[in-house]
C-alpha cells in the first residue's frame, strides 16, 4: 500500500487478512449498515474458502464512507460477490482516495475491530487458509494461527503442508552443516510430502511471522539463545507452539542446564520413558550437560523422560508443558541428531555401541515427534513398476528371443501359480501393473534406471551360466515370485537373475519380513544342481555358500580385505559379531534329477538406517585408516556376488565341503571364540 495505510498515531499496518464472506453473511450486513456501501470483499490471488459465519458476528458497521477509506466493493462478473480477478482499474488506479483509519478514535470502529478478531478465530476453527508466507508481516498475529486441537496437538489451518523450522544458531559455515545434519535424521522420521522442512536465520526469527505456519520448531544450537530470541520462541510457545530442543542452552521455566564435563562426548547407557511408560533402553553420545530443577518451584514434567543408567540418574530428556494453550516443549541433550559415523565418535568401541542402538535411536525420536504432533507413519507403498529384460551377454539376446516365442503364447504371456508375466516390446501407461500380472518390456535400448546400471553390472559379472539374463525392476512385491513361471522352462545356460532397487513384500525366514530400502541389494538367483552330485546331496550348504559369497564379494577386492564383513550361521552377513546387515533364504524344488533353486538374497549397501550398511564399514575404515576406498554400488556387488556363487558351487563339486570349509570358518562371526558344550538327559517317556 506503499505506506499510505495507516493506522493511529502513525503506526503502518504489517499484514491484512482478508475472509471471503458468504453471500447470506453479506445480505446481513447490509441490511445493518443503513443503506452504506457494506459488500466487504477483500482480494485474494489464490481461490479463496467460504467460512460459515453467523450474521450477528459482525453486530456495528461503521458509518463512515468506506471509499474515504480506500475500499471498494468487489464484484464478480455477473454483478455479484466473487473471487474473480480484479480488472485494471480495480488494481490500484489513481481513482482510488486513500484515508487514515482511525479505530482508536471511532466506537464503532473498535467494536468492528474486535468482531473482525472473532470473526478470524471462527475462520481459524473452521480451517480457512491462511494467506500466502508474507516476510514483511508481524509476529503479532501469532495467537489467531496456530490453535492446538482437543488433544493438545497443533493443527495445521493452512491448508498447505506446515513447517518444521531448525534454528542452528549464528550464520556460519558451522551452522549450515548443523542444519543439514539436524534436517537429515528429521526427515528420515516424519514424511517430508507431508512436511516442509526450513532453516530459520536469527534475522528471519526476529523479523518474520514464521510462526503462522510452524507445527515444530526444533532448537539445535549449542550457543546461549540471545534475550530478544529467547522471547519469541517463549512466546510461540505460549500461543500452543511444539519445541524440539537438541543439545541446547534454551529452557523454559523450572528447569535448568547444569554442565557434567565428565560426560561430554562420551557413550552412556539411557533409559528412554514413553508416553505409555513403556521403556526404551539404548546407548547415546551425551553432550555433557543434563536437566536439573531449577528456580520457581517443582517441576512439572510430562510423560516422556530419558535418564542415564548412573548412580544420580541423570536427566538427559525431558517433557515440559507450558501455558494453557497445549505448548510443549521436549529438551535433550543426547546426541540424537548425530549419526554413529559422526566425527565426534572417535572410538572404534563406541561407534559399534551407537551403530548397535541405531534403531532404537529413530524409535525414540520418532516417540518425541509423535508426541509434539508430528506424524512419523510409515510412507505409502510405492506404486509396482514394469520389469525390465535384460541381457548381460549379448550373444545370450538372440536365443533368449526365440525361446520366449516358443514358450510366451500369442499374448505373451507366461503364467504361474503366484503371478503372469506379459512380455511387450514397450510400456505405456494404460498397461496395468497389480502384484499378480506384470509387464516385462523387452525394448533394452528404452531402459534406464538410476539404481541399476547395466553395463556396470556386466563388467563385475564373470560367469558361465549364473546371471547372465535380468530381470530388473524398480518396484516390487518380492523378488522370490518373479522366476516362479520359468522356474522349470528356461534353459539353465540363460541363468535367471531377478533383481530389485525396492521391495515392499520382502520375505526373510519363516515368518519374518525383510525390509528392502532403496540402497539395499536385493534379488533372488536361479540355480539349477544335479542331485547325483557333491552339491546335490548336501543341498542344504547352498545358503552357506551364497552368505559366503556376499562376504568374498566384498573381501576379495584389493585394499578392501580388512572390511569387517563375516558370515553367520546358517544364512546371515553380519558387521563383526554386532549386527546384521543381510541373509539368505531358499527355495528348493527337485524335478527329477535335478534340484531347482531359488535363492533370494539382500543385503544393506548404501542404506545407513535403520542399522548397518557395507559403506558404512567402508567410511569408517577409511576414518581409522586414512584411507580412500571408494563406496559400492549395488549393481556392482550383485554382479561380484553371482561370481563369487559360481566359483564355490564349482569348488564344492569338485572337492565337497573340504573345499570350502577353511574359507567359511576364516570368516565365521564365531570365529576363535570358545564353545561349551552341556550334556543333558533326556526326559523318561512315562
Amino acid at each position: 500500500m506503499e505506506d499510505r495505510l495507516q493506522v493511529a498515531d502513525g503506526l503502518v499496518p504489517q499484514k491484512i487478512v482478508s475472509v471471503h464472506l458468504q453471500e447470506s453473511t453479506l445480505k446481513a450486513l447490509k441490511g445493518q449498515a443503513s443503506n452504506e456501501q457494506a459488500q466487504i470483499l477483500q482480494r485474494n490471488p489464490e481461490p479463496s474458502v467460504e467460512s460459515k459465519l453467523e450474521p450477528d458476528v459482525m453486530e456495528h458497521v461503521c458509518g463512515h464512507d468506506l471509499q474515504a477509506l480506500g475500499a471498494r466493493p468487489a464484484q464478480g462478473k455477473d454483478g455479484g460477490s466473487g473471487s474473480e480477478p480484479a480488472e485494471e482499474g480495480d488494481r490500484g488506479g489513481g481513482s482510488v482516495e486513500h484515508g487514515h483509519l482511525h479505530l482508536s478514535s471511532c466506537h464503532e470502529c473498535l467494536e468492528l475491530e474486535n468482531s473482525t478478531i472473532e470473526s478470524v478465530k471462527c475462520a481459524s476453527a473452521e480451517k480457512i487458509p491462511d494467506l500466502p508466507y508474507d516476510p514483511s508481516g508481524s509476529l503479532e498475529d501469532i495467537a489467531d494461527d496456530i490453535s492446538p486441537d482437543r488433544e493438545g496437538r497443533t493443527v495445521n489451518i493452512t491448508g498447505r503442508a506446515p513447517n518444521i523450522l531448525f534454528y542452528v544458531g549464528s550464520a556460519s559455515q558451522e551452522s549450515l552443516g548443523r542444519f543439514q545434519e539436524v534436517r537429515s535424521v528429521l526427515a528420515d522420521c516424519v514424511d517430508t510430502e507431508r512436511y516442509t522442512l526450513y532453516h530459520l536465520s536469527r534475522e528471519s526469527a526476529l523479523r518474520d511471522p514464521w510462526s503462522d505456519n510452524c507445527l515444530l520448531l526444533v532448537i539445535a544450537t549449542r550457543e546461549a539463545i540471545p534475550e530478544d530470541l529467547s522471547k519469541k520462541f517463549t512466546a510461540y510457545l505460549s500461543q500452543g507452539g511444539k519445541v524440539l530442543g537438541l543439545c541446547s542452552p534454551f529452557t523454559l521455566a523450572g528447569v535448568r542446564v547444569a554442565s557434567k564435563s565428565v560426560l561430554r562426548d562420551t557413550v552412556q547407557n539411557l533409559v528412554f520413558s514413553k508416553a505409555d511408560q513403556t521403556q526404551v533402553k539404548l546407548s547415546v553420545l551425551s553432550s555433557g550437560s543434563v536437566y536439573e530443577e531449577g528456580p520457581g518451584g517443582q517441576l512439572s514434567l510430562g510423560g516422556l523422560q530419558g535418564h542415564l543408567e548412573n548412580e544420580d540418574k541423570d536427566r538427559l530428556i525431558v517433557q515440559v508443558p507450558f501455558g494453557p494453550r497445549g505448548g510443549e516443549a521436549v529438551l535433550c541433550q543426547a546426541h540424537l541428531e548425530l549419526p554413529p559415523s559422526s566425527s565426534v565418535v572417535q572410538v572404534q568401541g563406541d561407534f559399534n555401541l551407537l551403530k548397535s542402538s541405531n534403531a532404537r535411536r529413530y524409535e525414540v525420536l520418532r516417540e518425541i515427534l509423535t508426541t509434539l504432533g508430528l506424524n512419523c507413519d510409515l510412507r505409502q507403498a510405492p506404486a509396482l513398476t514394469p520389469l525390465y529384460l535384460l541381457p548381460a551377454a549379448l550373444e545370450i539376446w538372440d536365443p533368449l528371443m526365440q525361446w520366449l516365442g516358443r514358450h510366451a503364447g500369442p499374448e505373451g504371456v507366461i503364467r504361474s501359480s503366484k503371478l503372469s508375466l506379459k512380455f511387450l516390446p514397450s510400456y505405456t501407461s494404460d498397461v496395468e501393473i497389480t502384484p499378480s500380472a506384470l509387464p516385462v518390456v523387452t525394448d533394452v535400448e528404452s531402459f534406464f534406471s538410476e539404481h541399476f546400471n547395466l553395463e556396470t553390472y556386466r563388467q563385475n559379472l564373470q560367469t558361465q551360466r549364473l546371471g547372465k539374463v535380468v530381470l530388473f525392476t524398480e518396484v516390487t512385491p518380492t523378488t522370490m515370485n518373479l522366476l516362479d513361471g520359468l522356474l522349470f522352462e528356461i534353459p539353465p545356460e540363460m541363468g535367471l537373475i531377478a533383481i530389485a532397487a525396492r521391495q515392499t513384500q520382502g520375505r526373510g525366514r519363516g515368518s519374518n519380513a525383510w525390509l528392502s530400502p532403496m540402497g539395499c541389494a536385493v534379488f533372488t538367483l536361479l540355480v539349477s544342481i544335479p542331485l547325483r552330485s557333491a552339491l546335490g546331496q548336501r543341498i542344504p550348504f547352498v545358503q552357506h555358500l551364497m552368505s559366503l559369497a556376499v562376504v568374498e564379494a566384498v573381501r576379495t577386492v584389493p585394499e578392501y580385505q580388512d572390511i569387517d564383513l563375516r558370515v553367520k550361521w546358517p544364512n546371515d552377513i553380519y558387521y563383526s559379531d554386532l549386527m546384521k546387515l543381510g541373509g539368505v533364504l531358499v527355495h528348493s524344488t527337485l524335478l527329477g534329477e535335478t534340484f531347482y533353486i531359488l535363492i533370494g538374497c539382500g543385503f544393506n549397501v548404501s542404506n545407513s538406517n535403520p542399522t548397518i550398511c557395507v559403506n558404512d564399514l567402508v567410511t569408517e575404515y577409511n576414518r581409522r585408516h586414512w584411507a580412500e576406498l571408494k563406496p559400492f554400488r549395488t549393481d556392482e556387488l550383485i554382479a561380484r556376488t553371482v561370481t563369487v556363487l559360481e566359483k564355490l558351487i564349482r569348488t564344492f563339486q569338485d572337492k565337497g565341503p573340504n573345499g570350502v570349509l577353511p574359507l567359511y570358518y576364516k570368516y565365521w562371526v564365531h570365529r576363535s571364540v570358545p564353545a561349551r558344550l552341556h550334556s543333558f538327559k533326556m526326559p523318561s517317556s512315562n
